[in-house]
C-alpha cells in the first residue's frame, strides 16, 4: 500500500496525490493474461498471477446464486441470474473464449458491445479486489495530506466513480475538505481523438482543508 511506500522514504504527509485507476492496455489485450473477450486464453485475470484465486476459480466453484450476485454487484449486469445459470450448466470453463461463448449463448448480442463485457469486468474486479483497494485508498489518503493538499482521482468505470463521489461528499460534509470539481471532468475531444480508450475517463478533485 502507498502509505508504507511513504514511510519507506521517511515521509508522513504530502501536498498531492493522483490516483489513476486505469489498467494497462497490455493487460487487456494479452491473451495469456486472461482478460480479453476477443482473444482466447486461460481464464485467469489476476494482475499478480502468484497470488489469490483466478477468475476460473470463481467461475467453476461459486454456487449459482453467489456467482449471480457477484456478476450483478461488480458488473451491474441485470441479466446476472440467467448468465450464472448458463455458466454453472457449462462447467468446467477454463478459457476466456469458452466463457464469452457461454454468456453470449445465454444473452445474445443486441448491439456493438459483447454481451459478456460486464461479466468479464465483474470477475476482474473481484479477482483483484479492486473495490476493496479503492476504498482503502479513499480512507487513507486524507490523513496523509497537508492542509491545502490536493487529492485527484481518475476513474474509468461508473461504479468506481460513484465510490469516489460519495467519499468526497462525505469529507466535504465533515468540513475537512473542499470539492474542487463541482461536476466530473471528462476528457476533451482532442484527448479522445488521440487516445480513444480515454473516452470513459472521469476526473474528480478535492482539497484537504483540515
Amino acid at each position: 500500500m502507498w502509505p508504507q511506500a511513504l514511510e519507506s522514504f521517511g515521509v508522513s504527509k504530502v501536498d498531492g496525490v493522483l490516483a489513476d485507476l486505469g489498467v494497462s492496455r497490455y493487460q487487456f489485450t494479452a491473451a495469456e493474461r486472461g482478460f480479453s473477450i476477443m482473444a482466447d486464453g486461460p481464464l485467469d485475470m489476476r494482475m499478480d498471477r502468484s497470488q489469490g484465486p483466478s477468475a476460473a476459480d470463481f467461475v467453476n466453484e461459486l454456487p449459482e446464486k453467489a456467482l449471480a450476485d457477484l456478476i450483478y454487484e461488480y458488473g451491474e449486469e441485470r441479466r446476472s441470474r440467467r448468465i450464472s445459470r448458463a455458466i454453472v450448466r457449462a462447467r468446467p470453463i477454463h478459457t476466456t473464449g469458452r466463457l464469452a461463448q457461454v454468456v453470449e449463448q445465454a444473452v445474445p448480442r443486441t448491439g456493438r458491445i459483447h454481451p459478456a463485457t460486464q461479466t468479464f469486468m465483474a470477475l476482474r474486479l473481484k479477482v483483484n479486489e479492486e473495490f476493496e483497494e479503492l476504498e482503502a485508498l479513499l480512507r487513507s489518503v486524507p490523513e496523509h495530506l497537508n492542509s491545502g493538499g490536493r487529492f485527484v482521482v481518475l476513474t474509468f468505470m461508473s461504479l468506481e466513480d460513484r465510490k469516489v463521489k460519495r467519499a468526497f461528499q462525505a469529507l466535504a460534509a465533515s468540513g475537512q475538505a473542499k470539492i474542487l470539481t463541482k461536476h466530473v471532468v471528462p476528457p476533451s475531444d482532442e484527448e479522445i481523438a488521440e487516445n480513444p480508450p480515454s473516452r470513459s475517463a472521469k476526473l474528480r478533485a478535492l482539497e484537504w482543508i483540515a
